[in-house]
């Protein structure tokens, strides 16, 4: 970061560094900012702080949400100080292949797209396990894939009046096929799920951010509020502008 302000003057503009080059913070004391920010937790802060500008804004409806998560990848070298590997990150199989990484789980709001609300865990953590954490208590209705369908989250769930409406896709059982109806409905609300893949495009391809930076769950954890917090804002660029 020190070397990208001494050579790209649109950052240093928008640091709000002078031309002449006065202020500009060595490697040091990035770092400390760095620490302070994780510390206070000040990144799950800001992440609170931009959601609620875009629901004052009008911009977060809170009707409803869709909920998932992804995986994101930790260094598995033990070419360090303790010759071991982050005691932080997990394995986890996801289909035939094996992952040493941590798992981001996200609630998006299902007419922006736009984060609501997140948590960290390791990646062995099944998804279905923190899902209270990711409704706000407002949504009507709450979309998820097959890793969230249970006889409790389906269109078919008994529900008291005033209780969210969970779609997740119907599965087929053994001995028995999917009806059209159900086919269509899951065709359905899989455009409706899409919505929250946009959010994971931008945090790793806008981005690049693939791979934790740094050891332990908390740092990374601070660090993936602030790509939240940032991807929050270039998919709503264009009405913030």
């Amino acid at each position: 970061m020190e070397e990208a302000l001494w050579e790209t003057p649109l950052l240093r503009d928008f640091a709000g560094i002078s031309p002449d080059f006065e202020g500009v913070p060595d490697e040091t004391t990035i770092l400390k900012f760095r620490h302070l920010l994780e510390k206070h937790e000040l990144s799950k802060a800001l992440f609170d702080e931009m959601t609620a500008v875009l629901t004052e804004r009008g911009l977060l409806l809170r009707q409803g949400t869709i909920v998932d998560a992804t995986l994101i990848a930790a260094p598995p070298s033990t070419t360090n100080r303790t010759k071991s590997r982050d005691p932080d990150m997990k394995q986890t199989r996801k289909g035939n292949q094996w992952y040493f990484s941590m798992k981001a789980h996200i609630g998006a709001d299902a007419a922006s797209g736009c984060v609501h609300s997140a948590d960290m865990t390791w990646a062995n953590v099944h998804d279905s396990v923190v899902t209270d954490a990711l409704l706000h208590g407002e949504e009507d209705i709450a979309f998820g894939d097959s890793a969230y369908a249970s006889h409790e989250r389906s269109l078919e769930a008994d529900r008291a009046e005033g209780d969210v409406v969970w779609a997740t896709p119907f599965k087929r059982r053994k001995g028995q096929k999917l009806t059209d109806e159900q086919r269509r409905i899951n065709r359905l609300t899989s455009g409706f799920r899409s919505k929250v893949e946009h959010v994971f495009r931008v945090v790793k391809r806008q981005f690049g951010y693939t791979k934790t930076r740094y050891r332990g769950l908390h740092k990374n954890s601070q660090q993936i509020f602030c790509q939240l917090t940032l991807a929050n804002i270039y998919i709503m660029r264009v009405h913030l502008a």
